[in-house]
């Protein structure tokens, strides 16, 4: 959500705008994710960005997130901004994705044991969820952000709800149990909440979960920078208050400078893909995604040199689309 928030700041120009962008960095919620990560990191590109963006889940919202806690990581996603600043490449991470997790956030990459990479978040807080993201892909991360889930409510309700495409007729899993009808619906935060969570209706379970996520930040995306919410004052400082409020961010993570870094990024320019992988199965007795070693090899040491858009030329499916009806 802080991604979306500099994204619209960028298209905003400069001038008292920078102003308008530093008074919001008092709204944000800050933690110390870096610090406990010792050792050889990997270096990073300059001039190229990654953020780690994990979408969290608490039955405590109180809980510290550089702590172990009750805290879940429903949502992985990694963006990567190339030196260029004018693409964004969102990384979405399975969560049941089966990979080592270091024994604290200052082990040596190889230690600890192979689990959901979720849990990597329960047990050691965001300093352990960033080192086993580090260790898994060789791929440094610059800047931090946990998302509040509660939070997209009150982001969706700031841009007047969006529109999300429903591929079938659905009926939630959660009370009140909802109905979403097949096609175009216009959602209001606590509807497009309830539906980015359902997945045991679908053939494809978690991965249809993750669709749903990816199309969402695209139509967010989309309605922020549209010109009903670019031109109406109250309706973006509402959105942008809700945004900051939805995040907690890394000590270093500065508004100002990722707006100046996206100025150059649009809707468009966003390009969403999952860690490839094969598929599901079944290994110690649970469900677990197993990643495509070869492949995922491959496209994170793209993503280390810089080299992305070449590499999703050549590997990637085309960006899901809010606009799939017919």
């Amino acid at each position: 959500m802080a991604g979306l928030a500099v994204l619209v700041l960028g298209l905003l120009g400069a001038g008292g705008m920078w102003v308008y962008a530093s008074s919001l960095e008092d709204d944000l919620d800050r933690t110390d994710a870096f610090s406990k990560i010792t050792g050889a990191r990997p270096e990073s590109v300059t001039g190229a960005l990654n953020i780690l963006m994990v979408g969290t889940d608490s039955r405590d919202p109180d809980a510290p997130l550089d702590q172990p806690g009750e805290w879940r990581a429903d949502t992985v996603i990694i963006m990567h901004i190339p030196a260029s600043h004018d693409r964004a490449y969102l990384v979405s991470i399975p969560r049941d994705l089966y990979v080592p997790i270091p024994e604290d956030a200052g082990a040596a990459c190889g230690t600890g044991q192979r689990a959901k990479i979720n849990a990597a978040f329960a047990w050691g807080g965001l300093p352990l969820a960033v080192h086993t993201v580090e260790c898994f892909t060789d791929v440094r991360m610059d800047h931090v952000m946990a998302v509040d889930f509660g939070g997209f409510k009150e982001v969706t309700d700031a841009l007047g709800g969006v529109e999300l495409y429903v591929e079938q007729d659905t009926t939630s899993i959660h009370k009140p149990f909802r109905k979403f009808t097949k096609g175009t619906n216009h959602m209001n935060g606590t509807e497009a909440l309830d539906w980015i969570r359902q997945r045991k209706q679908f053939p494809d379970g978690d991965f249809a979960r993750m669709r749903h996520q990816q199309e969402f930040l695209r139509a967010l995306m989309d309605k922020a920078v549209s010109t009903g919410t670019l031109t109406n004052p109250k309706k973006m400082n509402d959105f942008l208050k809700a945004t900051t409020a939805a995040v907690t961010v890394d000590e270093g993570f500065s508004l100002v400078d990722m707006a100046v870094k996206f100025r150059n990024l649009r809707g468009d320019n966003l390009e969403f893909m999952t860690s490839p992988h094969n598929g599901s199965d079944t290994i110690n007795g649970e469900s677990v995604v197993v990643s495509d070693r070869e492949k995922a090899l491959a496209m994170y040491q793209a993503m280390a040199a810089d080299k992305m858009a070449a590499w999703v030329q050549v590997n990637a499916s085309p960006s899901p689309s809010t606009d799939t009806g017919g």
